[in-house]
């Protein structure tokens, strides 16, 4: 049985085999005891973006009993669009820099507010996607936006296609007005120097952006 638990960048939670990607993430309990999922996308508003493995080597499993929901992502770009920030706790280097450039971003660094600032910006309370428009010249690396139907990550001067498995052919990056997937703050975090770690599809294997 293929859990819904894989993250795509416009938000969805779904069912993909073969899709588990380099990160996992957590928004509270969201399964149901038979492991499915039910209506619910959060039971929090701290959604962090954090290592396969945990710290301590204790294994927690993708939908245990009373535990957490482990969702996955493709990579810590798919991970931003859909909302989540570095764990302070399994990723703290991650999260230091991304405290340092969300504080040349926004100022102030409290985690409460920056979880509550990234909430409204992320998705709505019937649970669509918040999504925002912006000119492809003026986005960071890193960011995702929504083409000809599909989500392509920002890199360079090329757009790159994302698939479950793998980002695929690039395209030039163009110009335009396009409609951006990665929240409005998470995009100035990017902005202002985070560089989000990427699949090895993206051409950059184990490097950041």
């Amino acid at each position: 049985m293929t859990l819904q638990n894989r993250v795509l960048p416009t938000g969805e939670i779904v069912a993909e085999a073969g899709y588990r990607g380099r990160f996992t993430g957590n928004r509270g309990i969201l399964h149901r005891h038979n492991h499915t999922l039910g209506t619910t996308r959060w039971t929090h508003p701290h959604w962090v973006c954090c290592t396969l493995t945990h710290p301590r080597g204790h294994h927690h499993g993708p939908m245990p009993d009373r535990g957490w929901t482990a969702l996955f992502f493709l990579d810590e770009a798919v991970a931003l669009a859909a909302g989540h920030r570095p764990c302070g706790y399994c990723r703290r280097a991650a999260y230091r820099n991304w405290v340092a450039a969300w504080a040349l971003a926004h100022g102030a660094t409290d985690r409460a507010e920056m979880d509550k600032a990234l909430h409204a910006a992320r998705v709505t309370r019937d649970r669509a996607q918040v999504r925002h428009e912006a000119r492809l010249d003026d986005l960071p690396d890193g960011a995702f936006v929504l083409l000809d139907g599909g989500a392509h990550l920002v890199l360079g001067d090329r757009l790159l296609p994302f698939t479950p498995k793998g980002y695929g052919p690039a395209r030039p990056r163009g110009a335009g007005t396009v409609t951006v997937l990665t929240p409005e703050p998470s995009v100035a975090v990017l902005a202002a120097g985070f560089r989000p770690m990427l699949h090895q599809t993206s051409a950059q294997p184990d490097r950041a952006i």
